[in-house]
């Protein structure tokens, strides 16, 4: 932690107060991305731009040199630094050196904001966020940097770094799971919500949804996991089917190992049955003490520990998904060169440590090496007969890893034999995702040319090997992995309808989801009246927020969703998903929101209304009130297309619309149509509405047309519409 800053009295005697911070989960006011909004009262410091503060930009940029590549609204590199030149406000800084401070921590975000308000002093900062708790960390970390540098103070920047990144490593998905989402979420527009502070998360909403647990998915069989967890089960299954793997057998003792090493012939290979990621395994093993002590090393790593024959040759690592290779590394010893003076111990930290691979947490693909916790590397020095504080002689190689370093990219080297050989093996075991290991001396030869075996079949595998090779090519793992889940054509999304206004939501979110039940829909339905799943009322309560929009979206049973979102809630939460298809504005009265959040205008509202057209899909349809000119505006931020309502005579811009071919609904003659290009369709007559909507007013008439539009944008058919509405 940075240290506690002694402020000193006097011109500048600021704590930059955080008077609320808004984690915004969804599409909101500032975008369609989770933000954090944090309200700041910067005190007197608003009477002093920061280029008027000696040593305060030298302090900062010396803390934070990379803030060089900020562009800001220049679009140059250092543009933001020329602002501070320049002179900045303080408020402005933070957004920066927050956003900075999340990138260092392998958080990686570029969109902030800094908006004034009409409270001198009062800024909203808004900086994206991929995690709420990592974002607040840098948020009040940013503020005690700025100060730090303000009052010309120490500050442990090597502390905070480390801390922010123990918050990334804790809190933030893994690199594996990371890969996934990012190419279901950027390249395939498939939406995804995190269902645990783990690795579990959801791709698609409702029935169209697929869940992935790291590198494991739904198609994932719970069986062939198993199997492949047992590696002697593994063998066996894949031996009997004539697979090319070593001889071997489970053993319950140092002397059954070494009785098992003689029958099978040296060397040998000592590892658990259901190890993972190289744990607890010995090679090469060519006497009776080095088994013994192998078998230890094993016996605490599984439940029991095999003894099979040791294929000579190169270490691999093949990626197999939905049956076809995607990726293939090819592993590498690891050894240090004595110069005489050294320890082994401190040879590996100067040597070996600084490989800039190795480090701590899931981002880095290989750990750092402590002798210490590491029994195998250990047991390595130990049979060449040294210890950890032994110095060999100079010019002396000394290996430390035999295995277990699978970092370089071969894919485009592997045999087709081999593939199709690998491919059968996986099928056997019946994965989805496979990491296989085997042993050849070259994989661009078949196998049985080279007695190369396969060594074992994981479930879950690693993906950051692939990821991140040492040498060769990435491979796109993660876009392989998420077109194994989704086809071509399948999106992962199910209609999604978004309400929003001031009046009338909670009906018109009524109507609609009665409309979709008829058509043959699932629906759920979370709203102001409370959330329903189908036919059963689940909450009575306000659901009309994001917790209850996730708990509509997770559920599988769910074809459509129907979701209700007030203004306060877009300014408070953000949107509970991301796109939509039907987005829906009931009306707009400014003077009914004016007020909190410093909203004071009619063009401020409309700019938080804006945020339920910004996101229908580009297949979607916008359903706007033709009779309310600032809904009618809005029509403007639609990606598709637009279908108006009106009760009364339609506006100039609606009318227009009309002209071009676009579809509205409205009254005409005394009854309710469906109207576009000329064509119209009478829906239903006003005095067939149920007595309890013959006397109704504007606005409820308007919600049913609301309604109406919406079910016509989904491809309802005229008759379900006419009789859902005429049993309301």
């Amino acid at each position: 932690m940075a240290p506690r800053l002694v402020r000193p009295t006097g011109q500048l005697t600021s704590l930059m107060d955080f008077l609320k911070i808004l984690p915004l989960r969804g599409p909101n006011i500032w975008g369609c991305r989770p933000v954090l909004e944090a309200w700041v009262d910067i005190g007197v410091l608003e009477n002093s731009a920061t280029h008027t503060i000696p040593g305060f930009y030298e302090r900062l940029t010396g803390w934070l040199p990379t803030l060089v590549e900020h562009r800001c609204d220049t679009g140059e590199r250092g543009g933001f630094l020329q602002h501070m030149r320049e002179g900045t406000g303080v408020a402005h800084i933070l957004e920066h050196v927050t956003i900075e401070l999340q990138n260092l921590a392998g958080m990686q975000g570029g969109f902030g904001k800094t908006h004034g308000t009409p409270v001198r002093g009062v800024y909203q900062v808004v900086v994206r966020s991929r995690n709420e708790q990592v974002s607040r960390a840098a948020l009040h970390a940013a503020r005690d940097l700025i100060l730090a540098a303000i009052h010309n103070q120490s500050y442990d920047m090597a502390a905070i770094r480390h801390q922010l990144h123990d918050l990334v490593d804790t809190l933030c998905l893994g690199p594996s799971t990371a890969c996934i989402v990012a190419a279901a979420v950027d390249e395939r527009d498939i939406p995804s919500i995190r269902l645990t502070a783990g690795n579990l998360v959801q791709l698609g909403y409702g029935a169209r949804q697929q869940r992935i647990w790291t590198a494991e998915t739904d198609k994932t069989s719970a069986i062939a996991e198993s199997i492949a967890r047992d590696k002697n089960l593994t063998r066996t299954l894949l031996q009997a089917c004539g697979m090319p793997v070593p001889v071997g057998r489970i053993v319950s003792s140092p002397e059954d190992a070494w009785e098992a090493a003689i029958a099978i012939g040296l060397p040998v290979v000592v590892k658990p049955s259901d190890g993972n990621h190289g744990c607890g395994v010995t090679t090469d093993l060519m006497t009776r003490e080095e088994v013994a002590s192998a078998y230890q090393l094993a016996d605490e790593k599984g439940s029991e520990v095999i003894v099979e024959r040791f294929i000579h040759g190169n270490e691999y690592r093949l990626l197999f998904v939905g049956g076809r290779l995607e990726a293939a590394t090819r592993g590498e010893s690891v050894s240090l060169l004595a110069d005489g003076r050294s320890s082994i111990g401190k040879l590996i930290d100067e040597q070996i440590n600084t490989d800039p691979r190795r480090g701590i947490g899931e981002n880095f693909p290989l750990s750092l090496m402590d002798l210490d916790d590491d029994a195998a590397a250990l047991f390595e020095i130990t049979r060449q007969g040294y210890t950890a504080d032994s110095v060999p002689a100079s010019g002396t190689q000394v290996l430390i890893q035999r295995t277990g370093n699978v970092m370089a990219d071969v894919t485009d080297q592997v045999h087709p034999e081999v593939t199709a050989l690998v491919a059968r093996a996986v099928h056997m075991i019946g994965l989805d995702i496979a990491g296989v290991d085997l042993v050849a001396e070259d994989i661009s030869r078949p196998l049985e040319e080279q007695d190369g075996a396969i060594i074992e079949i994981n479930a879950g595998p690693g993906l950051l090997m692939h990821l991140k090779p040492a040498s060769g090519q990435p491979r796109p793992v993660g876009r392989a992995i998420v077109d194994s889940l989704f086809s071509d054509q399948e999106s992962g999304r199910i209609p999604v309808i978004g309400i929003c206004g001031t009046h009338g939501k909670a009906q018109v979110a009524r109507i609609v989801a009665g409309l979709l039940k008829l058509a043959g829909y699932y629906v759920g339905l979370a709203s102001s009246e409370g959330l329903t799943f189908d036919k059963r009322v689940v909450d009575k309560n306000d659901c009309a927020n994001w917790a209850s929009a996730q708990k509509v979206l997770c559920n599988r049973s769910v074809t459509a969703a129907v979701l209700e979102n007030s203004i306060e809630m877009i300014l408070t939460e953000g949107l509970g998903y991301d796109r939509c298809q039907v987005g829906i504005v009931t009306n707009m009265e400014a003077a009914c929101h004016s007020g909190p959040h410093y909203i004071a205008t009619a063009e401020q509202v409309g700019n938080v209304v804006r945020t339920q057209i910004d996101v229908v899909l580009p297949g979607g349809v916008a359903v706007l009130n033709g009779t309310d000119p600032w809904v009618v505006e809005l029509a403007g931020y639609c990606d598709g297309e637009v279908i108006f309502f009106a009760a009364t005579d339609p506006l100039p811009a609606v009318t227009e619309h009309m002209s071009l071919g676009g579809r509205v609904v409205l009254v005409r003659d005394g009854g309710i149509v469906m109207s576009q290009g000329g064509m119209d369709g009478v829906v239903l007559m006003l005095a067939e509405l149920p007595v309890s909507n013959k006397v109704c007013g504007q606005i409820q008439l308007e919600n049913i047309l609301a309604a109406v539009a919406a079910a016509w944008a989904l491809g309802i058919s005229t008759d379900i519409i006419r009789a859902g509405i005429a049993t309301l």
